[in-house]
């Protein structure tokens, strides 16, 4: 077997292990997940894809190595930016904590499902059509600059939602759960349940962030072993990121403006490539670091702060 072989072999086994650990033993006990197994659940997937950066290392070498940290903290730190939409979607539909996990495990299989159908089409349209990947740059240098700018305070209203509103057009819809069921019978007639449109709609969300996400990684590395996987760890680990972050959202309020550098940043790389300029791996893995860490900081910084203005004006107004 070739070294590409073995890790895809080795890839393929951690992930169905992790899977039956992660989704089957500790979500066995109980439907509720709290923060402290959610922190528990978080770092059992960031540790075992930074397990798997040593194993590439070693099986590949230094440069595969570094593209897959790279790739895979970039579709981490999108997959943050993701998470707050999928709990702006599970508040508006009223979803009951106990379906939230088995919801979120539908949704992230659909997502990988779909991460996997657009990564296979990008490599072959990349290897054909090289200058595609200037396209790309382009597409995200313009989205950083747009993310950069946006008014993040802003609140969602999920009923202007386009992908809501076309199932509404085509579907008959009920306004309830069904008890947990997809789809109920009423009158002879089958009706969806707003536990179907919310599967719908975090498919829907992952593969709207795909569309940046996918090109950001096609600008770190086009090996396909590197994409796929950083991808799929990426993906793993959203369901106990939600939990980790659903009563944190307000903290991470300038995340997106890293993100936003991030972006721009590796559009910038993919279109000074034209000009046969390069910029090392490791530089790209630098930089992600420094924006994600210091937006995440920053954050969490002015968060403590207006927390601690709130209380101060809350205990000197006259009782």
């Amino acid at each position: 077997m070739t070294p590409e072989q073995i890790t895809y072999l080795v890839f393929g086994v951690v992930v169905v292990l992790a899977l039956v650990f992660d989704l089957g033993l500790m979500s066995k006990k109980s439907t509720e997940i709290t923060i402290k197994k959610a922190l528990g659940q978080t770092i059992f997937w960031v540790s075992l894809a930074l397990a798997f950066f040593v194993f590439v290392w070693f099986e590949d070498g230094q440069k595969p190595a570094l593209e897959y940290l790279s790739a895979y903290l970039m579709e981490w730190s999108l997959s943050i930016d993701n998470i707050f939409v999928f709990i702006l979607i599970f508040t508006f539909f009223g979803v009951k904590t106990d379906y939230v996990p088995r919801v979120l495990l539908i949704g992230i299989v659909l997502a990988i499902v779909f991460r996997i159908i657009f990564i296979s089409v990008g490599i072959v349209l990349i290897e054909r059509f090289h200058w595609l990947l200037y396209v790309f740059g382009a597409l995200l240098l313009y989205t950083g600059i747009k993310m950069f700018s946006a008014k993040h305070d802003e609140e969602t209203d999920m009923s202007e939602n386009a992908v809501y509103k076309f199932l509404q057009r085509i579907l008959p819809l009920v306004a309830h759960d069904g008890g947990g069921k997809y789809t109920i019978r009423k009158d002879g007639k089958r009706y969806y349940t707003s536990m179907f449109v919310v599967v719908i709609m975090l498919a829907t969300t992952d593969i709207i962030f795909a569309l940046d996400s996918i090109p950001a990684v096609f600008a770190i590395s086009q090996d396909r072993m590197v994409v796929y996987t950083s991808n799929i760890f990426a993906v793993l680990g959203l369901r106990s990121l939600f939990f980790l972050l659903k009563g944190a959202v307000n903290k991470f309020s300038y995340l997106q403006q890293g993100i936003a550098v991030v972006l721009v940043f590796i559009g910038v790389k993919m279109l000074i490539e034209f000009f046969d300029i390069k910029l090392p791996v490791y530089v790209s893995l630098l930089v992600i670091v420094f924006c994600i860490g210091a937006s995440i900081v920053y954050s969490i910084m002015v968060a403590n702060k207006k927390a601690l203005q709130d209380t101060a004006t809350t205990d000197s107004e006259p009782s």
